[in-house]
């Protein structure tokens, strides 16, 4: 291993390296590695000893800004230009065979899509997990502002190069909650979480309002040119992950391109460990394919998915699943949940409170065990609508994509509508599958259509068992809170209480898109 290579880049900035060498191999193919996370530790074990142990070449390079490497960190936003010159470089080293792949997981799949439709024929393959083409969609999800992951994420990258940097994985989540906690207002939320404002944070902030073609964030989305990627793809992603539905956004990108990525999904939250290992064997089977032509540990399908509920693996030939048809289950009077129609009926009420905003049990969030759990704390609430289903008569699989379709009146200019799929047990436990949330701005008084996109699912839902929606108008901090008033994120100023019909007719059928299979 030769460590801190200094690799110039156009500005005259040099990135620190090491470079992990395999022994007695000719010819051998590289494998790129790009992290603002360090170079070394565990990940540096596993990823540059592990696969230079199997016979290829391993870079593994600092993003700018940290662990060595010089320049200031501006995140998203230098890794095309620096990822480009670093593979520069590396093609101008007597140990580069001519040909190369890339991987990482979360920010360095980040910076293996921001390279990869500029990289040239040599770049064969990209192993990628738990990540997407673009971020943007994630710190907006819906239009609202994904404040914990947003603020644990600048928070945890501050505190790694700090003294005791290590333990930021688990210190930057507690920081996080302190800040969201404080009663400060939201833009001083970086002030309690690291002691300073967080540049990128106060960036997410400030560029809440822009549309992606802005300046801003078209710098730093990749997603438009998925479709020319010419390296071969896999993907490997969680059903409770920050990121998966942008990740499944890029497979089927691909897929429209005439490309043939992989894609498995497992039941993984972003920081699970135990999505390390079938990461590091799927990868190195892709490069032993891409790289050096044996294709004999390849699966035969394409998708691999882990069914919740029913507990296993399967293989399908693509995704959506075949076989898999939206069913549309209906909000209907008394707060039930039927596939028929509903009746002409009165809308459902509730006053959402910005000052006190509705909490958040479990979900997607990027540095906490996101998997399941009980809602029936959360189902209590005045400011959450509850809709069941009858016991369901068998067992029923759902794969696929998950929408919903809401009428809603809201007194304030702006509100957020947050839905979110359960399933309740024979023991009246109530467990979340999936979950979305759509910012919506309208006149006070006017009935507006909400379209909501919820995480995708592959479930089986048992026999005996519920399905449940839940409707509220918050769901804190995961989101931030929503102030009524339309006006940017930084600004503070009033909040405004927020009352909201949810409507159940013929003329407003309000309801949630499942994806049955069989």
């Amino acid at each position: 291993m030769t460590r801190d290579l200094a690799i110039p880049m156009p500005d005259g900035i040099q990135l620190m390296a090491d470079h992990y060498a395999p022994k007695g191999a000719v010819d051998a193919p590289a494998v790129l590695v790009r992290s603002p996370y360090g170079r070394r530790g565990p990940f540096g074990w596993m990823v540059g000893r592990g696969f230079a142990r199997q016979g290829f070449h391993v870079l593994i390079q600092s993003c700018r800004g940290g662990f060595g490497s010089g320049g200031l960190s501006d995140p998203l936003g230098d890794e095309h230009d620096d990822g480009l010159a670093t593979i520069a470089w590396m093609r101008e080293q007597p140990w580069y065979g001519g040909r190369f792949a890339t991987f990482g997981p979360s920010y360095l799949g980040y910076t293996q899509w921001a390279v990869a439709p500029y990289a040239g024929p040599d770049l064969r393959a990209m192993a990628t997990q738990i990540t997407a083409s673009q971020f943007r969609d994630a710190a907006y999800v819906g239009g609202a502002f994904a404040l914990e992951s947003a603020l644990s994420w600048t928070t945890l990258t501050d505190t790694l190069t700090r003294r005791f940097g290590g333990t930021a994985l688990f210190t930057a989540p507690r920081l996080t909650r302190r800040a969201v906690l404080s009663g400060r207002p939201m833009a001083e939320f970086d002030l309690v979480s690291a002691g300073h404002q967080l540049p990128f944070y106060q960036d997410l902030l400030t560029h809440h309002g822009d549309e992606p073609s802005a300046p801003y964030w078209a710098k730093r989305d990749f997603s438009p040119d998925v479709a020319d990627v010419e390296a071969a793809v896999t993907m490997l992603g969680g059903w409770y992950d920050v990121f998966l539905p942008w990740q499944v956004n890029d497979y089927l990108t691909m897929r429209r391109a005439g490309r043939r990525p992989y894609l498995t999904i497992g039941p993984w939250y972003h920081v699970d460990p135990r999505h390390s290992r079938p990461a590091l064997a799927e990868a190195l089977a892709w490069y032993r394919a891409h790289l050096l032509g044996d294709f004999s540990a390849l699966r035969a399908d394409p998708v691999r998915l882990f069914i919740t509920g029913a507990n296993e693996w399967r293989d399908y030939p693509d995704w959506p699943v075949p076989g898999m048809s939206p069913s549309r289950w209906h909000l209907h009077a008394g707060f039930n949940l039927f596939p028929e129609d509903p009746s002409p009926s009165a809308p459902d009420r509730f006053r959402y409170h910005p000052s006190h905003p509705t909490p958040v049990i479990g979900g997607p969030v990027l540095l906490a065990d996101s998997r399941p759990r009980d809602q029936r704390r959360l189902e209590a609430r005045r400011d959450v609508l509850v809709y069941t289903s009858p016991p369901l008569p068998a067992d029923t699989e759902m794969i696929g994509p998950v929408s919903a379709e809401l009428f809603v009146r809201s007194s304030a200019p702006c509100a957020d509508v947050v839905v979110r799929v359960c399933e309740v047990s024979p023991s009246g436990v109530s467990r979340n599958i999936c979950e979305g949330v759509r910012r919506t701005l309208s006149s006070p008084g006017d009935i507006r259509r909400v379209p909501v996109e919820l995480w995708p699912i592959g479930h089986r839902f048992r026999r005996g068992h519920s399905i449940r929606v839940h409707v509220a108008a918050g769901a804190y901090p995961t989101i931030a809170r929503n102030p009524g008033t339309g006006r940017p994120l930084a600004d503070g100023g009033p909040m405004i209480p927020a009352d909201i019909e949810v409507f159940h007719t013929p003329e407003h059928p309000s309801a949630v898109m499942l994806p049955t299979v069989g």
